[in-house]
This record gives C-alpha cells, sequence and structure tokens, in this order.
C-alpha cells in the first residue's frame, strides 16, 4: 500500500466535506431550509442516472456523474454565487480557478489531473457529457424552486425573462427537459411565483 497516495486521498475526502456547509440559493421542496452543495450534487448524480434517456446525444453515464459529483467542489472556496447575481458573476470565474488549484492539488497527481480535467470540461460545456451535466445542473433548481413555491425566486423578484434566459441552454443538453422546464416556468409565471417583466423595467 502507498501510503503517501491514501494519505492525499483521504486528506481530500476530509476536505471537501466542507462542501455539506456552503448554502445555496435553492430551498428544498418543502420550503423549511435552503439545500447545500453537497445535497445538491447527490441530487444532479441520481439524475444523470435517472434521466439519461432524454440526454441530446448518447453520454458516458460515469463520466456525467464524475462531473456532477466534482463540478461544485471550487464553491469551498468561492461560495455558492447566486445566478443572478450581477457583480458576484463578475468575479466568479477567477474565485472558482483559485479554489480549484488549492483544492483538486490535495490530490495525488493522477487524480488532480482528472478532476481538473472534469470541472474545465463541465465549465465549458464543449461535449455531449458536459451539455448534459450543465442541463441538468440548471434544471434542479427550476424543479426545486417550483416546488417550493417559488420561494428564492419571489424573494430575490425574479422575473420569467430571467429565468428563460439563464436555462435556455439545457436544450443544448436536454431538449425535453427544456420543454418540461419551460411548461413549470408557465405555471410558475400563473402562481405569481415569477414576475413577468425584468425588475429594471419597473
Amino acid at each position: 500500500m502507498n501510503t503517501e497516495r491514501l494519505e492525499k486521498q483521504i486528506g481530500f475526502l476530509i476536505e471537501v466535506d466542507k462542501l455539506k456547509q456552503v448554502l445555496r440559493q435553492s430551498f428544498l421542496t418543502d420550503g423549511q431550509r435552503r439545500e447545500n452543495d453537497a445535497e445538491h450534487s447527490w441530487h444532479l448524480a441520481l439524475m444523470v442516472v435517472m434521466l439519461s434517456e432524454y440526454a441530446k446525444e448518447t453520454v458516458d453515464v460515469l463520466k456525467v456523474v464524475k462531473m456532477v459529483l466534482v463540478h461544485d467542489l471550487v464553491e469551498i472556496d468561492a461560495g455558492d454565487t447566486f445566478a443572478y447575481d450581477a457583480s458576484g458573476n463578475e468575479t466568479k470565474e477567477e474565485r472558482e480557478q483559485q479554489a480549484a488549484d488549492r483544492i483538486f492539488n490535495l490530490l495525488p497527481d493522477d487524480w488532480a489531473g482528472e478532476v481538473f480535467e472534469l470541472w474545465n470540461e463541465f465549465e465549458a460545456r464543449s461535449t455531449a457529457e458536459a451539455k448534459y451535466a450543465t442541463a441538468l445542473d440548471r434544471f434542479q433548481p427550476i424543479l426545486l424552486n417550483y416546488h417550493a413555491g417559488g420561494r428564492t425566486w419571489v424573494n430575490h423578484g425574479i422575473s420569467k425573462e430571467q429565468v428563460m434566459d439563464r436555462n435556455r441552454h439545457i436544450a443544448e443538453g436536454a431538449p425535453e427537459l427544456w420543454t418540461y422546464a419551460k411548461g413549470l416556468i408557465e405555471k410558475a409565471v400563473q402562481k405569481r411565483y415569477l414576475r413577468i417583466d425584468s425588475p429594471e423595467d419597473g
């Protein structure tokens, strides 16, 4: 047994336990509390498997599972940047790159390389796997927000237009899920979970 290698792997796994402490904006479907990043990643991994028949192209499901399990680890350092926070999103890329450099390099070199590749592929949305993974990453909050009574959308005064613009690339990875999501968005408007005009329009 390579003790040094195992110690690095265990050290990484202990470090990423901190993901359980990073709160997202989305509420659980019962509306009682906000979801944390680890719960989000687990939910996505399950969705990857259960909804793979809706991927636009044939994908390597195991690779996509790995991708969604590591894609938010950077938020241990960088925090969760709210999708509709314009100023926060200006510095998001730099903060997350710094976090990736620290956290992924806790691993042995071979594992660090694989995790960097998965993370970069996810961010670039350049492959069928990445497009499917990012489609689900956008689809999942829509599900939670709708079934939690639109709590996050209402709290932040989010409009239908904002949600449509933010999430339309779901169609790149899972067109049928985008059709389903658009149906939920329309229902959310009817239930007054979403505004029908942008906040800046008054």
